[in-house]
């Protein structure tokens, strides 16, 4: 697993967390079955606390860094 994220990159899902936070100004919490697990998104911004704010199908949530990896270009 990287950790050394950049804006724009193509990142996995490779764990669920318990729950996720909307990326909203104002974030809310949802459950973290809107995302499916290798579900790939893209990094839109950093935020405090290790976490990542990344676009998915269904919005843009805020993920903690240990359950994201890039996604290697074939």
């Amino acid at each position: 697993m990287s950790n050394d994220f950049s804006i724009g990159d193509r990142v996995r899902l490779i764990a669920l967390p318990p729950y996720i936070k909307t990326a909203d100004p104002m974030p809310m919490l949802r459950s973290s079955s809107l995302v499916m697990l290798g579900e790939e998104g893209t990094i839109l911004d950093r935020r405090p606390g290790n976490y990542w704010s990344v676009r998915f199908a269904k919005g843009a949530y805020l993920i903690d860094q240990q359950y994201l990896e890039v996604v290697k270009n074939s």
